[in-house]
């Protein structure tokens, strides 16, 4: 189990990235709308694997959950690909 200090450092970088995606919306003349929408995935992305990471706790299991998990997020990207192609 990781200590306060470390919740607090993961805590701290999902308030920084918070205020980057703030940043990405507010400032126009810096970020066009596709720069601050592929930013704004980068971040959220950045940001749930802290979360699941620490306060899920799910960097300490075994490597085959991890590799289970990543399979099934291939897999429903594939089937979510399909949908989109059947629904044109």
């Amino acid at each position: 189990m990781a200590s306060i200090r470390t919740y607090s450092l993961v805590y701290v970088a999902l308030l920084l990235l918070a205020t980057g995606k703030f940043a990405f919306f507010h400032f126009p003349e810096i970020f066009t709308e596709q720069v601050a929408i592929a930013g704004t995935m980068v971040l959220a992305a950045i940001k749930v694997s802290l979360i699941a990471g620490y306060f899920q706790h799910l960097k300490d299991e075994p490597r085959s959950v991890t590799y289970l998990m990543l399979t099934a997020l291939f897999m429903v990207l594939l089937l979510t690909l399909a949908a989109g192609y059947s629904i044109q």
